[in-house]
């Protein structure tokens, strides 16, 4: 008798994963079954793996708890190895000193220009593997309505290639299955197996784009949208030197330049407090009611080497998402769209005021950012790989120029006043007519006076009489 017995399954309810997958190879010479193994690519695996794959698939198979749809860490972690591979290093104290005093004196810039404050906001000189930690939270939110579509349409997609091994004669079982093995609740028992498998590669996927971000971005929020948790001013010094590369400008003069960005992008979040909010609603609206392309998905799934995880991201980011958005995905590109370009807009008017008596090249240097933008910048590039969302930078001019008219008519606090409410703030109609919207904010009055008609009307309703 050996001295090592079988190993039996502890679960008895649970499949022997690594006799199923022998005998699944072994029944390769059957034409049928080879045909559906090299479909699903797993034709060619190396005998000697079987334990292994055996192992992992018993893993996930009894993993508890409710499968997600994002694994976030997962994607951090390959997020991390992205920036790795990029090349990236702790920022030193001199790095980070040139950060807090650029911020600094951004401030005070900025304070000549605009009412907005940002009060004891915390100063970031990050890596870009410290802005991967940091931000991924948000990203997860951001990413969740989709990723919960992506996962069921995986599953159903994996789910269908499995079928086309096809049935026995009599319908009870897969060639080259084990017999007794009951396939319909075999498939039950894996579905949680087959989330967690897509909520991996959706992981991973996002991983790498936000890895990917993470070495173009010079600044916290330059995507436009409330990245940072605690709402600091965040900045990354090597991106920064990457940036000002070519530029011809100093570079202690291109760091003031962005900080004065970011400073009032944060001023902005910070004190406009329902327009965070709105933006990651917008992103949600438009990702929740995303349309997968199953058959697509199907289709990557026959032709790659599913045993190839890069393979596996590259053919699914290029299927996941059918061509033509709905209604009510349309409705939230435009709300989305608006907001992004109205705060990019009241960015450019704003820093452009505070540094242009203080900087030499603020001609050369916001023509910078705008060709950046204008070949696809890093917020385009990241929601078109995450949720299928292609922006444009078409409607920054026309916001900027709208910012710019409304400043010229009632100067900058009647600039910021459009910022009171988003019943109050631009549409994208507003920035079809620009000087409409000038001539109609302006003549319901300054902030005070509509302040106080709001509180009259408050008060009113509190009122006993009718």
């Amino acid at each position: 008798m050996s001295d090592h017995p079988e190993q039996q399954p502890d679960n008895p309810d649970e499949p022997d994963f690594e006799a199923m997958l022998a005998s699944l190879l072994e029944g390769a010479d059957n034409p049928e079954v080879a045909k559906a193994l090299s479909a699903m690519g797993i034709d060619k695996i190396d005998p000697a793996t079987v334990g292994m794959m055996a192992t992992q698939l018993k893993a996930m198979f009894s993993a508890s708890g409710p499968a997600e749809s994002f694994n976030l860490e997962l994607a951090t972690d390959v997020a991390r190895k992205t920036v790795a591979a990029q090349g990236d290093s702790s920022v030193g104290d001199v790095a980070r000193r040139q950060i807090e005093e650029a911020v600094h004196i951004a401030g005070l810039w900025l304070d000549e220009v605009t009412d907005l404050t940002a009060r004891n906001m915390v100063v970031h000189a990050w890596s870009r593997a410290e802005w991967v930690d940091r931000t991924m939270p948000m990203w997860r939110r951001l990413v969740e309505p989709v990723a919960a579509g992506v996962s069921t349409a995986v599953v159903a997609a994996m789910r269908a290639q499995m079928g086309q091994l096809g049935a026995d004669e009599d319908g009870t079982g897969i060639p080259g299955l084990p017999e007794g093995i009951d396939t319909v609740a075999l498939m039950g028992q894996m579905e949680p197996m087959l989330a967690r498998i897509s909520g991996s590669m959706f992981g991973a996927q996002i991983g790498q784009a936000v890895g990917a971000l993470a070495g173009d971005l010079v600044s916290g929020t330059e995507v436009g949208l409330p990245l940072v948790p605690d709402q600091g001013i965040a900045m990354l010094p090597a991106n920064i030197d990457a940036f000002a590369e070519g530029l011809e400008v100093d570079l202690a003069e291109v760091r003031l330049y962005l900080a004065v960005r970011e400073a009032a992008r944060v001023r902005l979040f910070a004190d406009v407090a329902w327009l965070g909010p709105q933006l990651v609603a917008a992103v949600q609206a438009y990702a929740r009611d995303i349309s997968i392309d199953t058959d697509g998905i199907e289709l990557a799934l026959q032709s790659i080497d599913t045993s190839d995880p890069a393979a596996m991201q590259v053919a699914l980011s290029s299927s996941l998402f059918t061509p033509e958005p709905s209604p009510a995905q349309r409705s939230a590109l435009v709300l989305l769209e608006t907001y992004l370009a109205l705060v990019e807009g009241w960015v450019d008017v704003v820093a452009d005021r505070a540094v242009k008596e203080h900087l030499p090249h603020t001609a050369a240097l916001g023509e910078a950012v705008r060709r950046r933008r204008a070949s696809g910048g890093p917020a385009e590039r990241v929601f078109s790989q995450l949720v299928g969302l292609e922006l444009r930078p078409r409607r920054l001019r026309d916001a900027a120029n709208l910012w710019a008219a409304l400043e010229s008519k009632g100067g900058a606090a009647t600039r910021d006043a459009a910022w009171a409410h988003p019943d109050v703030a631009p549409t994208a109609a507003d920035l079809d007519d620009p000087l409409g919207f000038v001539d109609r904010f302006t003549s319901k009055g300054t902030r005070d006076e509509m302040d106080a008609a709001l509180d009259a009307l408050l008060s009113e309703g509190d009122s006993d009489s009718p």
